[in-house]
């Protein structure tokens, strides 16, 4: 028997039928009409139900067929379902269905199903699947509290209390040199060495005495305060005099400027390929009698720059190209009709300018010149001397840097009077001209056979140089301020007989100047050291190494970082499909950082601003 009671019945014709409080039905009873119930329908079986307001189920609610369409609020301790279709808040214990759509908020304890559709936010204990399908989902990143301040996108390490930084190189004084090693164990002359950034190896040319006087060129490796070398390349198989060496970064090649058994000026193209290099054909620059070249490259023009003394004495310039493995040459410029044979040569990136250091040849000052690379020609503006008094000499080989920190170049020298001291002097290009500040004294007693470098890591002038008042090799730091320079405490290169014919280069990488010179105490064999400005200490491990910020981290706010598996967008510049490492700055390369030899896999770049952390 089922019940209905009701507070009246309205009959077919809409009419009203009153009742009593309750009316009992047995058997089947058929309304054509409207049923108005104000109180409370209890029923046990009911085919369809239109209800305006909640429904209270003692059982649960079962739906066989065509599903259940709710608009407003579905609270249950469990839904389980194939349809059903909520515009509103479901809260339930859990949510299990393979067609559960919800527009809204939901929830839930636990959310188990393969085809749950939901616009709107969840709150669940537990979620399972693969989340393929759900949109706004970070994979890959996990919240952490930031120790100083962190940008998007650069590489994080997790520290011992278990927050995380960037990656640091902490530097403390004094200067250091590492233990001098023989690369030419013969007589060695006329030495050169260059930095290629890409193979972030040296390179050192020079002049093998005891093989004919041949050219040759070494690779060496800097691993902290060590440099190992390959094997010595022959690029000249005559005599070979005065070699100077650049890197050409526009086309990743080391070109080594010289003069042949002809006297004549030449330059060579090499490629560096792991610990050794190649070169292709040689080309004359000058067909006469040439000496001193001085070579540098040109990052604005992506050319070479030749400073040289011509068969008339006078100093030259000239452009050269580099194409593949060859080189091709402009018309040389004469840029001083009377020069002595002490010059050198720079590149002011800043303002786009080569600038040359020389002696005048009467009387014996220091002069300097700005050049304007023009296609394949240059200009130059009016010469300016720095130093009125009489200089022995400017080395040839790195007697002028510069510092792009300040945008200035330091020239060193030794001045031509007892005591034959060193100097240094800033200076400042201003279009076509230059101005100067003071020398400076870096060394009281004579110098001979000086070199100089930047340090662009510690952003200071390295020098080094034979104390030829005791035969000992030094290596001192100077610091540009404004158009001064200071100099600390000179630093011994473990060589007490002396180093000549010294050469400088700048490894930056392992942040460490690298001297080329011969050993005048060990045969005059070539011998390299490595000499750095500072002792360098870096947080980086290839187990703290944890992934990028994914975003801008305060100093002890929370954030968010791309660990592994996660892909960062915060980068530029990347390559597509190459792995990078991270390197003691903070930076990405390709290669290894090998400083202390911490080879950390940073990820694979997947696009040139997005990175798989690996």
């Amino acid at each position: 028997m089922s019940q209905l009671f009701v507070d009246n019945i309205r009959n077919r014709t809409g009419g009203a039928i009153g009742a009593p409080s309750g009316i009992i039905v047995t058997g089947v009873s058929t309304l054509s009409g409207n049923v108005s119930i104000g109180g409370t329908l209890t029923y046990e079986d009911v085919t369809n139900i239109d209800s305006v307001g909640i429904i209270t189920a003692q059982s649960g609610i079962k739906v066989n067929a065509g599903g259940i369409d709710a608009v407003g609020v579905v609270t249950a301790t469990s839904l389980e379902s194939s349809g059903i279709n909520v515009t509103g808040i479901v809260t339930a214990t859990s949510l299990e269905s393979s067609g559960i759509n919800v527009t809204g908020i939901v929830t839930a304890t636990s959310i188990d199903s393969s085809g749950i559709n939901i616009t709107g936010v969840i709150t669940a204990t537990s979620f399972s699947g693969d989340g393929s399908n759900l949109s706004g989902v970070e994979s890959g990143v996990a919240n952490f509290v930031a120790s100083g301040t962190i940008p998007n996108g650069a590489p994080v390490v997790v520290n011992t209390d278990g927050t995380v930084g960037i990656v640091t190189l902490t530097s403390s004084a004094p200067p250091s040199g590492g233990t001098p090693v023989v690369f030419e164990a013969a007589s060695t002359d006329w030495i050169s060495t260059v930095y290629d950034p890409i193979n972030q190896r040296v390179v050192i040319a020079y002049k093998d005495v005891d093989n004919s006087n041949h050219g040759t060129a070494i690779v060496g490796t800097v691993s902290g305060t060590v440099i190992t070398f390959g094997t010595p390349v022959v690029f000249e198989t005559n005599t070979t005099n005065y070699t100077s060496a650049a890197y050409d970064s526009a086309n990743q090649k080391v070109v080594i400027a010289y003069t042949d058994s002809s006297n004549h000026g030449a330059a060579i193209v090499g490629t560096v390929s792991g610990d050794t290099i190649t070169f292709g054909t040689k080309t004359k620059f000058e067909s006469a009698t040439t000496s001193y070249p001085s070579i540098r490259y040109d990052s604005t023009n992506e050319k070479v720059v030749i400073a040289y003394r011509d068969s008339g004495n006078a100093g030259d310039a000239i452009v050269g190209t580099v194409s593949g493995t060859s080189i091709t040459f402009g018309t040389a410029v004469q840029f001083d009709a009377s020069i002595s044979n002490a010059f050198s040569i720079t590149y002011d990136s800043a303002n786009q300018k080569v600038v040359i250091a020389y002696r005048d040849a009467s009387p014996f000052y220091g002069k300097a010149i700005v050049g304007t690379v023009s296609g394949t020609s240059i200009t130059f503006g009016t010469a300016v001397t720095f130093e009125s008094v009489n200089i022995n000499t400017i080395a040839y080989q790195n007697g002028i840097v510069y510092d792009s920190t300040n945008a200035k170049v330091i020239i060193t020298y030794r001045i031509n009077a007892s005591p034959y001291s060193g100097r240094a002097i800033v200076g400042t290009v201003s279009g076509t001209s230059i101005t100067f500040g003071t020398s400076a004294v870096f060394n009281t007693t004579q110098v001979t056979h000086m070199a100089a470098t930047y340090d662009t890591f510690n952003q200071k002038v390295i020098i080094g140089y034979n104390d030829a008042s005791g035969t000992e090799g030094y290596g001192v730091v100077g610091t540009v301020s404004g158009t001064s320079i200071t100099f600390g405490t000179p630093v011994e290169l473990g060589e007490p007989d002396g180093i000549t014919r010294t050469a400088a280069t700048f490894d930056s990488l392992n942040n460490k100047a690298i001297f080329a010179y011969y050993d005048t105490g060990n045969s005059s064999h070539g011998t390299a050291v490595v000499f750095g400005a500072t002792t360098d200490t870096l947080n980086l491990t290839a187990d703290n190494y944890i992934g990028f910020a994914a975003e801008a981290i305060s100093d002890t706010a929370t954030g968010k970082v791309n660990i592994l598996g996660g892909i960062n967008t915060g980068q530029t510049g990347l390559t597509t499909a190459l792995k990078y490492y991270v390197q003691g700055d903070g930076t990405l390369r390709t290669i290894p950082y090998s400083s202390g030899n911490p080879s950390v896999v940073a990820g694979t770049a997947i696009s040139d601003t997005k990175i798989l952390v690996r």
